[in-house]
């Protein structure tokens, strides 16, 4: 059926159009051969990645070109119906996402098979686009022990680790602050994480460790890094307070820790998942990069 199309929605559309043709036109300025330079001579020793969600105002497609430029290998939490972006840019989803919320995790068994279904429709999908890791969550407590939560968790996981590793994904359950972000949430320390890891006892589940978020329940961020790698797949960064840029701004000295996560033999990606605070989010971007890039 066809619809009648006002002059003034043709011209808004038409606006818009200009409007995004302008940004991308803007974008395509600004990636000059010294950011491409500066992209292909970073060290090599991080393998660095962006989470799309902290640049709501930049195009996935426009991210892809500008974070490749800077030496990005990945942008994250991205669902399968993004993929096929990065691929086209020659990138990667170094934490794959779009199956269950933070609030709705495995510390609820009435929750397990509704989240195994959705594991059971996505993960192959992660496999043909080569995807490494997929993003998980504990759930709130609403007034269930840790231990109970633990407990539940162990049985849900149990049963989403073999399908983990039949596609050799590894399941990444993040480790998020319950202080001033997500209040009431379970996986909020990094001892009951590990406990976790290790009664489910795969190789295909571990800990996405947030740095940012770790920095508010516990600090000690280094040692706890040096003692626990081996449970952790996967990093994220944020400046502490306000999970804004990563520089001198914050508390955190990001290039200490980053020395720490390579001392330990780490191979997989760090991801930038700061909301920049300044106008030029680009800048601030390929700024957290290269403090990063130790």
């Amino acid at each position: 059926m066809k619809t009648k199309i006002s002059r003034r929605s043709a011209l808004g559309k038409m606006a818009v159009g200009a409007a995004a043709a302008s940004v991308a036109a803007d974008l395509a300025e600004r990636i000059t051969a010294a950011d491409a330079a500066a992209g292909a001579s970073l060290k090599g020793r991080i393998n660095h990645s962006v989470c799309k969600w902290c640049y709501p105002k930049v195009e996935l497609k426009d991210l892809c070109v500008a974070g490749k430029a800077m030496g990005l290998q990945s942008i994250e939490l991205l669902e399968p119906k993004d993929w096929p972006t990065l691929l086209e840019h020659g990138l990667t989803c170094a934490m794959a996402s779009g199956v269950d919320g933070i609030s709705y995790g495995f510390n609820r068994l009435e929750h397990h098979d509704d989240l195994i279904r959705k594991f059971e429709v996505n993960l192959p999908k992660a496999v043909d686009a080569g995807l490494k890791n997929y993003i998980c969550f504990s759930g709130n407590r609403g007034g269930m022990s840790d231990e109970q939560g633990l407990e539940n968790c162990v049985v849900g996981l149990k049963r989403l680790t073999p399908l983990a590793e039949k596609h050799r994904i590894v399941i990444c359950m993040e480790l998020l602050n319950s202080k001033v972000d997500h209040k009431d949430y379970m996986c909020d320390h990094t001892k009951w994480g590990v406990e976790l890891v290790k009664r489910v006892g795969s190789d295909y589940f571990k800990l996405l460790y947030d740095i940012y978020h770790m920095q508010i329940m516990e600090g000690d961020v280094v040692r706890t890094i040096r003692e626990n790698h081996h449970y952790i797949a996967h990093y994220h960064t944020g400046g502490v307070p306000g999970r804004h840029e990563i520089d001198d701004t914050q508390e955190l000295n990001y290039p200490v820790v980053m020395k720490a996560i390579v001392e330990t033999g780490f191979k997989g990606h760090v991801a930038q998942e700061f909301v920049p605070a300044r106008p030029d989010v680009l800048a601030s971007l390929k700024q957290g990069v290269q403090i990063c890039d130790v």
